[in-house]
């Protein structure tokens, strides 16, 4: 009992940390998710570089450089964290085939010896007269008969054991083979994984000699970056006038169609009312003429019941109060969808990076430099296609100097604006679904990349933009 005791508390405490351990296991990626994950992270590496390739191949540093450099970083320092853990798998395989392969060593160890027993017992009685002698020395048929299976079985064992010992061979020089394998694919991503650090270590040698070049011309980025400011401010102003207009025609119409059906409703409740007053007038014209001739056998008729009112039929309310900008149940429908795509909705350019996020971003090299983006800025390669992300209807296609063309998608009540069109695919009124182009990419304030913002607006309320995309 004192044992039992003791032992309560150790095992209370392993079913508490149970659940902490299988979480641990099930967030452990597979094999599969590694390879899959290895492969994304190349092609963001690969469109990186192209990207980075670009930014070069202007005169002089920009922010747009080191952005990208930036972006290149993290994704060979996420590269080299999926390749640590590939090693780990490799390990992990490496050390199951030492074991299978001990245990094989042990097993052919025992069969070769129980082989070498048999076969000097055999040799022992080895003479056909010996084992005749056997067989016929029983006391009686039926003994001589289990004598003779049993020599055969023995015969069958020990052919049996022999063929044991060449499929465990076999066995044992496969999992020697796939060690081997092992230990060199673990060599060749060890030596992946060194290859990646020393190049990580040139690119932030890289990264640091633009920054310093940088922090020498950072009057003229901060100039840039006001001048920029003004663009976005004459942006924000057209984009949200265009809503408020939107807004407006919307409740302008749902007020102009709201009196409609009350004047509707007005005119058929008068209808209704003025027949039964007529009805009402007529019975009483009958009743004083049946009383004027004086005919009591003739019954007044009693006047007419008034017109029945129709059945109220009760409609199935929303969930939620619809927004004027969902009027139809299929704008309400859309809403409902782009809101469910929240965090997935796909990038609006086929291959590139993102070099700016919603909101303040303040440069983690340079420490006056702080920028402000009203949305997601997606850098790509010059003149790349840019793709609505959601389905939707174009509303408005307008330009601003300086800021290139904008193109606004309505979704129910959600609006995506996309800043910095060189050249727009659509035109107002037009139906879009999601991946279609709308347009290309306008070059940077360095001519060195393809620049694309997307804003999300909900109604007239700006929304924090990184918080509506897929990550990579």
């Amino acid at each position: 009992m004192v044992q039992l005791k003791k032992f309560i508390p150790v095992l209370l405490l392993a079913l508490a940390l149970m659940p902490a351990v299988l979480q641990a296991q099930s967030n452990q990626p597979t094999r599969e998710e590694l390879e899959r994950r290895k492969r994304e992270l190349q092609k963001e590496m690969d469109d990186a570089q192209k990207l980075l390739s670009e930014t070069k191949k202007t005169s002089k540093e920009s922010l747009a450089q080191l952005r990208a450099l930036r972006n290149k970083i993290d994704v060979r320092t996420r590269l080299i964290r999926n390749i640590n853990e590939e090693i780990n798998f490799i390990n992990g395989d490496i050390n199951a085939a030492l074991r299978d392969v001990k245990t094989l060593e042990k097993d052919l160890d025992t069969l070769k010896q129980q082989y070498a027993q048999l076969i000097v017992a055999a040799y022992k009685n080895r003479s056909s007269y010996a084992m005749l002698n056997f067989v016929f020395s029983a006391d009686s048929f039926n003994e001589a008969i289990k004598r003779y299976q049993y020599l055969k079985q023995y015969r069958d064992f020990r052919r049996r054991q022999a063929d044991n010992i060449l499929v465990t061979q076999e066995q044992l020089k496969t999992k020697v083979k796939n060690l081997e394998d092992q230990r060199v694919k673990r060599s060749s991503t060890l030596k992946t994984e060194e290859e990646q650090r020393l190049t990580l270590e040139k690119d932030r040698k890289e990264k640091d000699e633009v920054v310093s070049k940088l922090k020498g011309r950072e009057k003229e980025l901060l100039e840039d970056i006001n001048e920029r400011k003004k663009a976005q401010k004459k942006v924000q102003d057209a984009i949200r006038l265009v809503i408020r207009k939107e807004i407006e025609d919307a409740r302008r119409k749902a007020e102009a169609e709201e009196l409609a059906r009350k004047k509707a409703a007005d005119a058929e409740r008068k209808r209704r009312e003025d027949e039964r007053k007529r009805a009402i007038a007529a019975a009483n014209e009958a009743a004083k003429a049946n009383a004027a001739n004086n005919n009591p056998t003739v019954a007044t008729p009693p006047p007419p019941p008034p017109p029945a009112e129709k059945p109220v039929v009760a409609e199935n309310k929303p969930s939620r109060v619809l927004n004027v900008l969902e009027a139809s149940p299929e704008a309400a429908a859309l809403s409902d969808n782009f809101a469910a795509n929240r965090g997935k909705l796909p990038w609006p350019v086929e291959s590139g990076l993102i070099i700016g996020y919603f909101g303040k971003q303040k440069n983690a090299d340079m420490e006056r430099i702080t920028e402000e983006n009203d949305g997601m800025i997606f850098g790509t390669r010059k003149g790349g296609t840019v793709k609505a992300v959601f389905d939707g209807e174009v509303r408005k296609v307008f330009s601003i100097p300086g800021a290139g063309f904008v193109v606004m998608i309505l979704h129910g009540q959600y609006y995506t604006n996309y800043v910095g069109l060189q050249t727009p695919a659509v035109k107002m009124g037009q139906k879009v679904r999601t991946g279609q182009s709308i347009g290309t990419a306008r070059n940077n304030e360095d001519d060195s990349m393809g620049v694309i913002e997307v804003q999300v607006f909900k109604g007239g309320a700006l929304q924090n933009a990184n918080q509506w995309f897929k990550p990579r």
